[in-house]
């Protein structure tokens, strides 16, 4: 009978997980936030399949999130960055995640973190030595990692990968792709297709696929209203006309700036049969840049005076 525990270590890339996780919440039909709980329950499932053990004889010893982030100068000037990053820190501290941060550096304009990918690396292969984990969850997806697994690969330890593929239309209107390197998939033990896993269970309604996502009322309002006195989401209509559309999105004309709408937000409204000009109601919202957003858009009825349910028509100026 199999009584040997199998030690898992996982290590998160953190702003790919934060990529992750934006999607499913902003992006994706689910809109829902990964939960980390859920996440390590789901890994530690899988281990037993790949090892062929036990549920109960595979756990978590080890847990470590890698992010680069923004000085607190330039995350408060972000809008509720600050708040989330602190809120997130408080979830990571409860189911024993140790965090390792390194400021993001600018160079010649453009902000990179690829230390905290060196970082990450070595951590997780000198901790590998030291603690001889069974298998190494790596949630990442850059072929950077590869020298990593061969590494580890070479200690006997067993590499699973967490990977995703999809692509999707961001705020500025532009196509986003994410896709795993194929090189690092390669290389691992156990390769996770989670975008495949995650809709196939979803559509058969299964209980470990659901827990992936945050359950509690109280969870999901921590990650994903901010503070109130700081930035309040509400509730209150507000009305503008159609400025322009695109593939799938547009932007509502609404002073001081226009507001992106993604076609999933719209309600008892058929995005083919918009038209630029159409009157609108909608909620503000915020996405997670803290920028302003619409949500919950509708067409209505402009009576003959140019008012919108009793609402004056925002002029063109």
């Amino acid at each position: 009978m199999q009584t040997k525990l199998t030690k898992i270590g996982v290590f998160y890339d953190g702003n790919y997980f934060l990529h992750i996780s934006n999607y499913y919440n902003y992006n994706h039909s689910k809109k829902n936030r990964i939960s980390i709980s859920g996440l390590h329950e789901f890994i530690c499932s899988q281990a037993a399949k790949m090892e062929e053990t036990k549920k109960n004889l595979c756990q978590i010893v080890d847990a470590h999130y890698f992010r680069g982030r923004l000085n607190a100068q330039e995350a408060s000037q972000k809008g509720n960055l600050l708040y989330y990053d602190r809120v997130f820190d408080d979830i990571l501290m409860s189911e024993g995640v140790i965090t390792h941060y390194l400021p993001v550096k600018t160079y010649f304009g453009n902000k990179q973190d690829r230390e905290i990918n060196v970082w990450l690396a070595m951590e997780a292969f000198e901790l590998a030595i030291y603690k001889r984990f069974d298998v190494i969850v790596l949630i990442a997806s850059d072929g950077d990692y590869v020298p990593l697994v061969r590494k580890l690969n070479s200690l006997g330890t067993r590499v699973m990968i967490l990977s995703w593929d999809f692509e999707f239309v961001n705020d500025e209107g532009q196509r986003v792709v994410t896709k795993t390197s194929q090189d690092l998939i390669k290389e691992v033990s156990y390769p996770i297709s989670m975008h495949e896993m995650i809709d196939n269970g979803l559509l058969d309604e299964d209980e470990m696929i659901s827990k992936l996502f945050v359950q509690s009322s109280t969870s999901k309002f921590m990650l994903n209203k901010v503070n109130e006195d700081i930035m309040p989401e509400g509730t209150e209509k507000h009305y503008g006309n159609i400025l322009s559309l695109k593939t799938g999105f547009g932007f509502i004309k609404y002073p001081p700036n226009n507001l992106f709408f993604h076609y999933g937000n719209l309600v008892e409204t058929d995005f083919n049969d918009l038209k630029e000009g159409d009157p609108v109601e909608f909620v503000i919202t915020y996405n997670e840049k803290g920028e302003m957003v619409a949500r919950d858009v509708r067409t209505i009825e402009e009576d003959i005076d140019g008012n919108i349910n009793g609402n004056i028509l925002l002029d063109d100026e």
